[in-house]
């Protein structure tokens, strides 16, 4: 059997509502959103009984997706938002962009900002860390080609 893809990636946050606001100023799409409960979800995670509040994001290009959850129950029980950006397990998610400069800009406007500075690789891509939403760490990268 062989790989087919990757799926998503799950984020789990404190503001749904904001964390979605944030991201589709990114211009990640909102597929759907959904209450997730029941015996089988439990048994999936391990948690037992469970409810959560989920959205879809989805990248313009249909290909990659966020799935950002909230938990109702149980409650969340560690936070490593602000780790470091060598502390051990994920690290960020890191999305492709037309322009770094105006994407920063706006945002900004949604509370992100610089962990370190916008740096160019060779000739090929600039990069930047962001903390965004409940500090959540982002890359973004510009193509130069």
């Amino acid at each position: 059997m062989a790989l087919k893809r990757m799926d998503n990636i799950g984020i789990v946050v404190e503001d749904l509502v904001g964390t979605i606001d944030f991201f589709r100023e990114l211009g990640l799409e909102l597929e759907g959103r959904a209450t997730i409960e029941g015996e089988w979800a439990g048994r999936v995670t391990g948690l037992g009984d469970q409810r959560v509040e989920i959205a879809m994001m989805c990248t313009p290009d249909g290909h990659s997706r966020l799935e950002l959850s909230r938990f109702l129950t149980p409650p969340v029980v560690a936070d490593h938002r602000n780790a470091p950006v060598n502390a051990l397990g994920y690290l960020r998610v890191m999305f492709t962009v037309d322009d770094i400069d105006e994407t920063l800009e706006r945002l900004r406007r949604r509370g992100a900002h610089l962990v370190g500075e916008v740096v160019q690789y060779k000739d090929a891509y600039r990069l930047c860390y962001i903390r965004g939403p409940e500090g959540l760490l982002i890359g973004l990268a510009q193509e130069l080609s």
